[in-house]
């Protein structure tokens, strides 16, 4: 309980570099939920998607704003999961169940990238049900479906289960124990089941991890996974599959059991990256799109930072450190921060200068020699409202491709 009040107190602060924490797919032919319980009862910040469901039918209005919100639009070329230098804009994204393949089918080639490179550049990423097939490379009755995702690079079992009630174990191994010990008998009673898939114990790829396992003797998928985790490596995110249904849970070991996924994938958010290291006397201009490909150079989003080291020569007296808009575009707050003790945040910088506005500067006088990270942060941000097609935003729409900037330093050396 401990734990989860530390992490649900700080899920939201800036010092994450993140617009919100959490989005939720409620597109085309998957279930669209009005809110995520474990989002609520960990604290965590959520906007989603809900449009045409399996249910309902679709209409293509309802492929157009999903279209629009994944892939882009005339505000936001780059879609909502990314950032325009192509970083993840949420922490994790959630996928409710479904129909794994239409929906796949319906995001298109453009969506299915789009989902792919917020992975590959740290996004974290659960799905349930539908949203588990969605994340492995096919089912192993279809293999190699072009319509799923490959983040999880193997295969999944369909279990050839609907409506049903199932028991699950947890493995004495199962990094979900950090965060709940389930009652004390390492098992959860009763769990939605409907369509959902396991990971057979015997295909698990390197890497990979269960972390759940079901408890269903009359089914093949008794003993073998329910849940399991798999990360890449150390720059991509958390990817974790979730055959049976605890999403919509609002208490008990159930909720605890989704409560416990989210975190372990936010745990796995990559250390931020460094833009690059800033040159005394030479302006680095961070103007490109994000179609000019160049993300070193890209413009900065909403609620992120750039990360960037000075190295401090020995013997100097003043370092300066400045901020200019570019060509005369002001009307933004972008905040300014130094430290010597790794990436610069908010709330852990020894220099900050936060006032408002995008001109501004840091002077450092005596500074230690060596390795200073600096960073840039953009305070200014949308604002949303929620309708029938989920959250959508209004006002400062011109932050969605990025601000250009400028950031210089200058080192002053002593006689």
């Amino acid at each position: 309980m401990l734990l989860t009040a530390t992490l649900a107190a700080t899920a939201q602060t800036p010092e994450r570099g993140f617009y919100k924490d959490i989005y939720m797919d409620g597109g085309v032919n998957l279930t669209s939920k009005e809110y995520l319980p474990a989002a609520r009862s960990l604290m965590l910040s959520i906007e989603k998607l809900r449009v045409g469901t399996k249910k309902l039918g679709v209409t293509e209005v309802d492929t157009l704003v999903q279209h629009r919100t994944f892939v882009g639009n005339e505000f936001d070329e780059n879609g909502i999961l990314l950032y325009p230098d192509g970083a993840p804009r949420y922490r994790m994204l959630f996928v409710n169940g479904g129909l794994a393949t239409a929906h796949g089918r319906s995001q298109g080639k453009d969506g299915i990238d789009r989902v792919r490179a917020f992975v590959n550049a740290g996004g974290g990423y659960l799905g349930s049900c539908a949203g588990a097939y969605w994340a492995t490379t096919g089912a192993d009755e279809h293999p190699g479906n072009e319509w799923y995702l490959g983040i999880y690079p193997g295969e999944c079992t369909d279990a050839h289960l609907q409506d049903t009630r199932v028991g699950l174990t947890i493995p004495a191994n199962s990094p979900m124990l950090r965060y709940s010990d389930y009652g004390g008998d390492m098992h959860i009673d009763s769990i939605y089941h409907n369509g959902g898939c396991y990971v057979d114990k015997s295909k698990l790829i390197a890497g990979a991890e269960i972390l759940f396992e079901y408890d269903y003797p009359p089914k093949s998928m008794h003993g073998n996974g329910a849940a399991w985790a798999y990360k890449a490596n150390a720059a991509t995110g958390r990817v974790i599959c979730c055959g049976p249904h605890p999403e919509s849970v609002v208490t008990g070991e159930r909720l605890e059991m989704m409560e416990a996924m989210v975190q372990y994938v936010l745990e796995g958010t990559p250390a931020p990256a460094i833009k690059g290291e800033l040159k005394p006397g030479e302006p680095r201009t961070m103007a490109c799109r994000t179609s000019d490909n160049n993300p070193a150079l890209t413009r900065i989003g909403d609620k992120q930072y750039h990360h960037f080291t000075v190295n401090v020569p020995q013997g100097t007296d003043t370092l300066k450190i400045m901020l200019e808009p570019h060509n005369g575009l002001s009307n933004y707050d972008m905040f300014l921060f130094a430290s010597y003790d790794g990436p610069a945040m908010m709330g852990a910088s020894k220099y900050r200068n936060m006032s408002r506005g995008v001109k501004k500067e840091l002077e450092i006088v005596n500074p230690k020699p060596g390795t200073l990270f600096l960073s840039v942060f953009l305070d200014t941000t949308v604002d949303t409202e929620e309708t029938q097609y989920g959250t959508t935003y209004k006002g400062r729409l011109d932050v969605l491709n990025g601000v250009p900037y400028v950031i210089k330093t200058e080192c002053r050396n002593r006689p």
